[in-house]
């Protein structure tokens, strides 16, 4: 006998489910296909064995309408079984948080820009329960940006442009302009781009690229004793960044060491100081080959 009319309405779904099908056809007049045969599945959702599913960065933002979800991925090249995990991310965020998400995809691929925005629709053909409309950020309508002065005034798209065009030994000549742009720009934003820039690059080479442009202000960015410059406010050069390394370690700068540093004009020098600093027992070490 049935229990309830919610359990009620589930058997009758499960023992006829043509006649349940025509129903919906009469009663919504949506074009369901006619079914050949059905099946009854097993309704447990519940993953017994864990799946790990990981997006490549999820973002929280907060506006006058209330907050929303970013879900940012990046995407080398074309792969179907992607578009299935989209939709499972975006529908299982929704179910965790209750704020609504947003997908995101950056691509260097022009024919991948054109695959991942294609809608992903769940559903009957003209009535869909479910759709996912990913925004795409591709070499098609970010611009190109490869000149210092237009990266220092906009880094955030200077960033975007080197996570889209940047890639193969060409990327050297949109990365540097970026790289150069985050030693102006405040340090809390600089370290959180450069980061976002080194988790988007797809292409290996660009990747190694951007990790060699950020060594000299690697430790700057995420070393414990630089958070408490980052609490000063300060915006300084390289040059100075090198004494305030040494300073902060307990290491003694001498005049004649300090002068020699604020006097070098050549930025492949202070690099290479930079990433001495890190690793000196002492300030001489600095010219220490």
């Amino acid at each position: 006998m049935v229990g309830s009319p919610h359990e009620g309405l589930h058997r009758i779904c499960q023992k006829d489910p043509a006649s349940f099908t025509r129903t919906l056809q009469h009663v919504l007049h949506i074009p369901i296909p006619e079914p050949r045969e059905f099946e009854v599945l097993n309704a447990d959702l519940t993953e017994i064995e864990p799946v790990e599913r990981r997006v490549d960065t999820l973002l929280r933002a907060e506006t006058d309408e209330g907050a929303y979800l970013l879900v940012i991925e990046s995407q080398g090249a074309r792969d179907d079984d992607k578009r299935s995990s989209w939709a499972y991310y975006l529908s299982y965020l929704y179910a965790k948080y209750r704020w609504e998400p947003v997908l995101i995809v950056l691509t260097q691929s022009r024919s991948t820009a054109r695959w991942a925005a294609r809608p992903i629709r769940l559903g009957f053909p003209g009535w869909h329960s479910l759709t996912v409309r990913p925004l795409v950020l591709s070499p098609e309508n970010v611009p190109l940006i490869t000149d210092e002065e237009e990266a220092r005034r906009d880094p955030f798209l200077a960033a975007f442009s080197a996570m889209t065009h940047g890639k193969g030994p060409g990327a050297a000549a949109i990365l540097r302009p970026l790289a150069a742009a985050l030693e102006t720009t405040d340090t809390d934003s600089a370290g959180m781009l450069a980061q976002f820039v080194e988790s988007c690059l797809v292409d290996a080479q660009a990747k190694q690229i951007w990790k060699e442009l950020m060594m000299p202000v690697h430790y700057f960015f995420r070393h414990e004793v630089a958070e408490q410059v980052r609490e000063q406010g300060r915006n300084e050069g390289r040059a100075e960044m090198i004494l305030r390394i040494l300073e902060w370690r307990g290491i003694t700068v001498p005049d004649s060491v300090r002068n020699r540093v604020e006097a070098c004009s050549d930025l492949d020098q202070i690099e290479v100081w930079a990433q001495r600093a890190v690793h000196a027992t002492q300030a001489e070490d600095l010219f220490r080959d």
